[in-house]
């Protein structure tokens, strides 16, 4: 959908179309609310808090709905003994989804397939020293952690792990209007940049960020309209 479209539909839905009072939106404005309003929307879903109770990957609309966003990246780990540390995280990551690599040791130096699952950090030692959770090359099983924006995978200093492949949510693109100021940098933008999202979700978050900029301004009627909306339409 054009940005335009944007403007003019969350400028009618707030009725600001012909409005010259003090509660007049400027466009940098909306682009604000919007880019919100897609960073608020993918939260709560991803989570599953909406009317259905969905998260991620629970129902066919949900995979439809965020898989624009679900990314693969290789990571390049960095060896710390008892954990491999990564030095690229992703700066656009939202939601861990899952990790897969495989792993060589002195004996086996060919690439073997790795099960890995994600711990609590406060589990760590406990982890690292149950027999049946620890990292265990010959079952092919570790666990891995998320602090500071990093992924740490454990090996007890037993293998390496190779070809790691990290899979997760990242932000949504923000959208920039060409000769409007961005809000998130201050400098007029010289590009066109649209919402990447379909047209129908496009939809959604046009009242997701009427009902950001209502209750701005406390403008109750609409807010409650644009609630209501955005809920019955997930």
């Amino acid at each position: 959908m054009l940005n335009s479209a944007i403007l003019i539909k969350v400028q009618e839905r707030l009725n600001k179309l012909s409005s010259s009072d003090y509660d007049n939106i400027e466009s940098w404005q909306i682009i604000e609310a919007f880019c919100k309003a897609q960073v608020d929307w993918c939260r709560r879903n991803l989570h599953g808090l909406n009317i259905k109770k969905e998260g991620d990957e629970q129902s066919t609309r949900r995979i439809d709905d965020l898989q624009k966003l679900l990314v693969p990246v290789s990571l390049i780990m960095n060896n710390k003994q008892t954990y491999y540390e990564s030095v690229n995280f992703p700066n656009d990551y939202l939601q861990w989804k899952r990790v897969s690599c495989k792993a060589t040791s002195e004996c086996c130096p060919k690439p073997k397939p790795m099960v890995i699952y994600l711990a609590e950090i406060a589990n760590v030692d406990e982890l690292l020293r149950d027999k049946n959770k620890q990292p265990n090359f010959e079952w092919g099983e570790t666990f891995a952690t998320l602090s500071d924006n990093n992924l740490k995978i454990y090996t007890n200093d037993l293998f390496a792990p190779v070809e790691v492949e990290f899979y997760y949510y990242r932000q949504p693109r923000k959208i920039q209007i060409a000769g409007v100021v961005d809000p998130y940098t201050g400098v007029t933008s010289t590009t066109e940049v649209i919402s990447e999202f379909k047209d129908d979700l496009v939809e959604v978050m046009i009242d997701e960020a009427v009902k950001i900029l209502a209750g701005d301004i406390e403008s109750m009627t609409q807010y409650q309209r644009a609630t209501q909306s955005v809920e019955n339409n997930n």
